[in-house]
């Protein structure tokens, strides 16, 4: 039972993703997909709009706990079927509750073992990390130098709060994610004159300098306490 409950949520993750793959379900999750499917999927949000929420944040969870890569065409998605604003909060619930699920399996599967053999110096940077948490895993959001998955698996070897995990993941991936709810909330128009979205305009200086100014600023307090502390061993 002590093995189920560890490596259980692991496995049905695995088998998960390779029913998806196989089943063809991830090649859905294209903006070619949505183009086809527009009308359907404004009509049916239009006649349910509550269901319609809560479903788009579901296979959102779906989508980043089974890491598929349609993270990006379900946050443009969301802009297009719910607007810029509501569009960029259900991909920023969506996005944000997957990540703890992934958080949750490596931490119960191998991040308690990995931390019970690790040595003395992978402790203290444990440590250092786990101190500044926050700081951290914020500034990995806003700046995006790591995959989004990557982070979602690191995070989950150290020993962190749930609740710090997912706060800073929320405000880390909103200003992001209403850059490309906002794009999306225009792909009505794109799609009616057969263009191509620019998907690179978060990398665009006017967007992503503000983005590397909030990661910087976020590091800010981890930089005072250490020069505090360095300033009281001197």
């Amino acid at each position: 039972m002590k093995w189920i409950k560890r490596f259980g949520p692991l496995i049905v993750i695995a088998l998960a993703v390779a029913v998806v793959i196989a089943s063809g379900v991830a090649d859905h999750l294209s903006l070619v997909e949505l183009k086809a499917r527009r009308d359907q999927l404004q009509g049916f949000v239009t006649l349910h709009p509550a269901l319609s929420f809560g479903l788009y944040i579901l296979i959102y969870i779906a989508v980043v706990s089974l890491s598929l890569p349609g993270a990006l065409v379900m946050t443009l998605s969301g802009g297009f079927l719910f607007g810029p604003w509501f569009g960029a909060v259900a991909a920023a619930s969506g996005a944000s509750l997957g990540a703890a699920v992934i958080f949750l399996v490596c931490r119960s599967a191998v991040g308690d073992s990995l931390r019970g053999k690790a040595g003395s110096t992978i402790s203290r940077i444990e440590e250092g990390v786990r101190r500044d948490a926050f700081s951290y895993i914020l500034t990995l959001r806003l700046i995006p130098v790591m995959p989004f998955w990557l982070v979602n698996l690191a995070a989950g070897f150290v020993d962190i709060p749930l609740r710090t995990f997912l706060s800073a993941t929320v405000l880390g991936i909103l200003p992001g994610s209403l850059v490309y709810a906002g794009l999306g909330s225009g792909l009505g128009e794109v799609f009616a004159s057969g263009q191509e979205p620019n998907l690179r305009v978060i990398f665009e200086p006017h967007v992503l300098l503000p983005l590397v100014g909030l990661g910087l600023l976020s590091l800010l307090p981890v930089v005072l306490r250490r020069f505090r502390k360095s300033e009281k061993t001197s």
